[in-house]
């Protein structure tokens, strides 16, 4: 008899961008918090990655902005 193993697929992580496309002085993105070398990698990033960005870099990049 086969054994059945649940498959429970995880969400991918989506885009933080928000349409407000343009660089500040220090090469962030006024909308996202990302620089450009960022927002061009963000397709190959792994799932990990991306969460780490949205959970902690840029929260952080935007509480130093206010």
């Amino acid at each position: 008899m086969a054994r059945m193993t649940a498959y429970i697929p995880m969400a991918p992580v989506l885009t933080p961008c928000i349409g407000v496309c343009t660089l500040d002085a220090a090469g962030l993105c006024d909308g996202c918090h990302r620089n450009i070398d960022e927002i061009t990698r963000w397709s190959q990033m792994g799932e990990a990655e991306r969460q780490h960005f949205m959970d902690v870099v840029l929260p952080g990049r935007e509480a130093q902005r206010t």
